[in-house]
């Protein structure tokens, strides 16, 4: 299993489009194979910051999802979605494996 962490620099004024970006990715995730652990927004401390917490059984899984998306109706709807509300201006991606034993 590889777990993706990604870290955004969100809009702290466009919190509410950002939270409408996130809630667009978790069904879409899921669908093509994915496991989301949710995202997380702002409520103490830095403002700007938001993290996203999703696994695949596999890197290779992650690089098929990665294609499809490129494809996917509903992901380049969000990718669009993105563009146009410029809720976050950066995102910085880390791959992990968890450890549960």
């Amino acid at each position: 299993m590889i777990t993706c962490h990604i870290r955004y620099t969100v809009d702290p004024y466009k919190l509410k489009e950002f939270e409408h970006y996130a809630k667009l990715w978790i069904p879409l995730i899921q669908r093509l194979g994915g496991i989301h652990h949710g995202y997380f927004l702002p409520a103490e401390g830095a403002n700007d910051v938001a993290l996203c917490l999703f696994s695949f059984p596999s890197l290779a899984a992650y690089e098929t999802y990665r294609t499809q998306s490129r494809s996917d109706p509903g992901c380049r709807a969000a990718f669009k979605y993105a563009e146009e509300t410029r809720c976050f201006s950066s995102t910085e991606r880390t791959f992990f494996r968890p450890v549960f034993e």
